[in-house]
């Protein structure tokens, strides 16, 4: 009967321990994220009082970026104009070259899979 007695006593106290061990492993995580998150706290006061100060003034660069894109069709168009009247025209060649497709002449495989080759 003692024996029993003294293994429940170790087997309570061993217990505990291992529970106040968890508690303490888990308390100092939560310790570590709480100070990340007073951190990163931190941090976003200091970009919200940055904020405050360029808000007001994202308005204005919405207004003029808006002027400028309704300009640029404009601007593409004189652009053009300008280097179509200073680029030289080619001169045009005096018998026009045969259209051609840009991969070059096809051949079919078809009639190689039956035996057949056409005369060149």
């Amino acid at each position: 009967m003692t024996t029993l007695v003294i293994l429940t006593v170790v087997d309570i106290v061993l217990l505990v321990a291992g529970l106040a061990f968890y508690l303490y492993w888990v308390g100092s995580l939560l310790a570590r994220i709480a100070g990340n998150l007073e951190e990163c706290a931190v941090s976003v006061r200091a970009i919200v009082g940055h904020a405050r100060l360029i808000g007001p003034g994202v308005e204005h660069i919405n207004a003029t970026g808006g002027v400028v894109a309704g300009a640029l069709p404009l601007l593409y168009g004189m652009a053009e104009g300008i280097v179509t009247g200073v680029t030289p025209a080619a001169e045009p060649a005096a018998e026009p070259e045969p259209a051609r497709p840009a991969s070059g002449r096809r051949r079919s495989r078809l009639l190689d899979t039956v035996g057949f080759t056409p005369p060149r």
